[in-house]
């Protein structure tokens, strides 16, 4: 199989469960990276959940966007430990990245962050991504980090970003409303006014939605690249496409 770089992103809604972060979706998630590599693909994981790791040990309103922050802080480094004792199983070394937009508006920065980027995979080591949330807010309000994915897919050179999310698969309809919403399995162009609905949040450390992810996926087929949309709650469609080659279920966006 040839050999991808490929950066897989999963949403807070995904890793939290009941104001915790939800271990066994973890595991799960870790053991998928884990076949990725052993078909000697690169992995780059941006993961949200800090805010979630937070919350576990300090309960103040999260919906306050510098509670927020403050949470961030005190969750990074409780997520990071949980991925480590995770990696760890097989035998997997991971690292932390943490990234804010200015970090993609320079030059300079955006080519300093993938050196390392590159010499962390050189060694076989995971770098797990976020948004450096105690000074960056908008990706506490709007993105969920759907949209520092696609940034870091394209500026570090990966093939594909995946999408792991509540939202198994784009729909030619709403399919919480429509019981005969149909999945759109390859997507090649998105409508306009796709891509201005409003925000649909699903849980309340959860602020994407579709449309952030409709965003992502035109920003990756603008520069040519892919981004697959699957459900992060049960990994089989991902499994099958990412590492059997195998479209089962979920979305491609592609231009091919």
């Amino acid at each position: 199989m040839k050999r991808k770089r490929i950066v897989i992103k999963v949403g807070s809604h995904v890793l939290t469960e009941r104001g915790a972060v939800a271990k066994e979706r973890m595991m799960a998630l870790v053991e998928l990276i884990a076949k990725l590599k052993a078909e000697r693909n690169e992995v780059i994981l941006v993961s949200s959940g800090a805010v979630a790791a937070g919350y576990t040990k300090l309960q103040i309103d999260k919906r306050d966007v510098t509670n927020k922050q403050a949470l961030a802080a005190i969750g990074q480094p409780l997520l990071l430990r949980m991925y480590q004792e995770e990696f760890n199983q097989h035998h997997i070394l991971c690292s932390q990245v943490l990234l804010v937009a200015d970090d993609f508006d320079s030059r300079k920065r955006t080519a300093y962050a993938k050196t390392a980027i590159d010499k962390l995979l050189k060694h076989g080591v995971v770098p797990i991504v976020n948004e450096n949330d105690v000074t960056a807010t908008e990706e506490l309000v709007f993105g969920d980090n759907d949209r520092l994915s696609a940034h870091v897919a394209h500026y570090f050179d990966a093939q594909i970003l995946a999408i792991l999310s509540d939202i198994d698969a784009y729909y030619d309809k709403d399919p919480h409303k429509y019981e005969d919403a149909e999945v759109r399995s390859i997507v090649h162009h998105i409508e306009d006014a796709a891509l201005c609905a409003e925000y649909t949040p699903n849980n309340s450390f959860a602020t994407g939605g579709i449309v952030t992810k409709l965003q992502s996926a035109v920003f990756m087929m603008s520069r040519g690249k892919e981004l697959f949309l699957a459900s992060g709650f049960d990994l089989s469609d991902a499994e099958s496409f990412l590492v059997h080659g195998i479209h089962k279920g979920g979305t491609l966006f592609t231009n091919s």
